[in-house]
């Protein structure tokens, strides 16, 4: 059993499968009447160094749902790392709280926090991963096709930790994973090479391209992110020249399969990563893979502090 859960890397795909059949069944029983009150008298605290709907949302509607508490945290309220170092931060709430989630600008101070408390750490995002978003996709996928495996999920964008999470899931998973990026703007070489043996031993094909029409072709999922990340914003003009041939338009998505969905983590920059047309058109799940976010973290939830 982990403590943690900081990157889909460190989970095993049984593992990372049955996280997704607690998922599925949580949902279930949730539009059944109602969760169990697993969590009962549990509290998570959330810290927030970005700002945030649905990591925060979901998070402690979650722990609702399951019984327990949530405790937001505030940018302005901890500092984290300036007005009081990670490890003491880690360590008073070690002795107050059940569970830690925190969404971090830097991946180090997730893992620091993990480092110094013997309660669960949850990765709400970091600059290098975002594990949470990839399961909450994931179920979005299993939901509309039945399968996670020998999917073909291609991601058109900047390579960033929304790309990373998904890469790793599909590669954990047995689906094929396709991204199409421009120059400069590639995942982490290490990354790549980390995932490159467990993608070979699980089935799952990984391709690198840089042209987004070569990219979508039979693909069953089109997914995108923000040109521009928080933390990026002093490169939003240059981005801004960058990045249009890679936005998600009716006519990329007419290229992939007949049945492709589309998803977006969000927020979404509408206009530019893609379009009204495609974001509330027949062939998006924006808002129900949103939705997902909310059971995806309450089976993280469930099997981390129901214990």
């Amino acid at each position: 059993m982990h403590k943690d859960f900081l990157d889909i890397i460190d989970y095993t795909p049984q593992e990372i499968q049955d996280l997704l059949d607690l998922a599925v069944r949580l949902k279930k029983e949730y539009q059944s009447g109602g969760n169990e009150p697993v969590l009962k008298g549990k509290v998570l605290a959330m810290i927030f160094q970005k700002p945030s709907l649905r990591t925060r949302v979901s998070f402690d509607m979650g722990m609702r749902h399951l019984g327990g508490d949530a405790l937001y945290l505030s940018p302005n309220e901890i500092g984290l790392g300036q007005r009081e170092s990670i490890a003491d931060v880690a360590r008073v709430l070690d002795g107050m709280v059940h569970g830690i989630m925190a969404r971090v600008f830097d991946h180090e101070h997730i893992l620091e926090l993990a480092q110094w408390t013997t309660i669960p750490v949850i990765n709400g995002l970091s600059d290098y991963s975002h594990p949470c978003q990839a399961l909450a996709d994931v179920l979005t996928i299993y939901e509309e096709f039945g399968k996670i495996k020998d999917v073909n999920i291609t991601y058109v964008g900047d390579g960033n930790n929304v790309a990373v999470s998904l890469m790793q899931i599909a590669a954990k998973l047995g689906a094929h994973f396709t991204i199409a990026n421009p120059e400069d703007y590639d995942m982490p070489a290490e990354s790549i090479e980390t995932v490159k043996p467990i993608a070979e031993a699980n089935g799952s094909k990984l391709t690198f391209l840089r042209d987004p029409h070569e990219a979508v072709q039979n693909a069953h999922v089109i997914y995108t992110d923000t040109w521009t990340s928080m933390g990026q914003e002093e490169e939003s003009a240059k981005r801004e020249r960058v990045f249009p041939p890679y936005q998600i338009n009716q006519s990329l998505v007419d290229e992939a399969d007949k049945d492709v969905i589309v998803l977006h983590c969000l927020p979404a920059h509408r206009g530019q990563e893609i379009t009204d047309e495609v974001a509330d058109g027949p062939n998006s799940r924006l808002f129900p893979e949103a939705h997902n976010r909310l059971h995806a973290q309450k089976a993280v939830l469930y099997t981390l502090l129901g214990r």
